[in-house]
């Protein structure tokens, strides 16, 4: 069975066009299909249409309600933790991601080609500033944080019941649910598609939402900002030291007739430079103790294998023939 997980936060509109397009794929899904409806504290009626719709819906069904808005990844790894079947896969209620995408996530999942399947945005058909944006911060994502990811994002996915039990292992908070499926590796694939107009509703997605993922996105995976502060320090305590040594000499030679202007000089470009550079030294220090007290494993294993004459040899003691 696969189950498909789906987060729910002011889509009342979206949920009759919803309920018809997953009985229809439900219709052509080769084996059992569970449907996870986690409703992330959504102020609207989602809730009560769900509860209302879903007794007599013909799809197998589980309804999650949170009890308050936690965040879209938040959601997801609810549904994960509910769902009831071998392989996983998620979706957004908006329905600009086409369902039968679910439908080549379980081929894949089913005939072990992989053990992620990733749906790999290929155009989008979003306002052209959002679009814009969007192009923007892949682009520098890929370039410093991911260089896996591809180049118009990824927002659904499916994995295996083992890929799903490490992925909830990892008890993150303010995190990318996407980028955490990346850093525990396993065998990944992309599937390619158009994301669709949203036909109903507006989206809740703010820009302040936006703008504190995309910091959650970098600041979690990587310490590049950092580096830079320390390479910056580095550079500018050796530019100070230049600028000091060039003042004081023109100071010798009488060349600087304003009284105070060359100690003053001195002092800020030196500790200037110094303040830069002991700050991006204990931020290296802060960025390991952040990424121990994250609790991540220091490494995953996908499968494990022992030959059986060997394993008995083991037990017993004898030397290997």
């Amino acid at each position: 069975m696969l189950s498909l997980v789906i987060p729910v936060y002011k889509n009342e509109e979206n949920l009759p066009r919803l309920f018809r397009e997953l009985e229809a794929l439900a219709e052509r899904f080769p084996d059992a299909l569970e449907v996870v409806f986690v409703v992330d504290g959504s102020p609207d009626a989602s809730l009560q249409i769900l509860r209302a719709h879903l007794p007599t819906w013909p799809v197998r069904t589980q309804l999650v309600e949170l009890s308050r808005n936690f965040g879209s990844f938040s959601a997801v790894a609810a549904g994960l933790r509910y769902g009831r079947g071998e392989y996983f896969a998620m979706i957004a209620a908006d329905l600009q991601e086409p369902p039968e995408l679910v439908l080549e996530f379980y081929r894949l999942l089913k005939s072990d080609e992989a053990d992620v399947v990733f749906g790999h945005r290929t155009g989008r058909a979003d306002a052209w500033f959002s679009q814009l944006l969007s192009e923007w911060f892949w682009s520098v994502y890929r370039r410093f944080v991911l260089r896996d990811m591809p180049k118009g994002g990824i927002d659904v996915f499916g994995c295996t019941r083992q890929v799903r039990d490490e992925l909830l292992a990892l008890k993150e908070l303010n995190t990318n649910l996407i980028a955490l499926l990346f850093w525990l590796g396993f065998r990944r694939t992309f599937v390619p598609y158009e994301r669709r107009a949203r036909l109903e509703g507006r989206s809740a997605w703010t820009m302040a939402q936006k703008f504190r993922y995309a910091l959650d996105s970098v600041f979690s995976f990587t310490d590049l900002p950092i580096k830079a502060l320390l390479l910056l320090g580095a550079i500018g305590t050796a530019a100070a030291c230049v600028a000091s040594a060039t003042v004081f000499v023109v100071w010798s030679l009488g060349r600087i007739p304003v009284l105070g202007y060359t100690p003053l000089m001195l002092v800020i470009s030196f500790f200037g430079g110094l303040t830069a550079l002991g700050l991006g030294i204990i931020g290296q220090y802060l960025w390991l103790s952040l990424q121990n007290g994250r609790s991540r494993p220091s490494f995953v294993v996908r499968s494990a294998w022992a030959a059986e004459s060997q394993r008995r040899h083991e037990d017993s003691g004898e030397p290997e023939p």
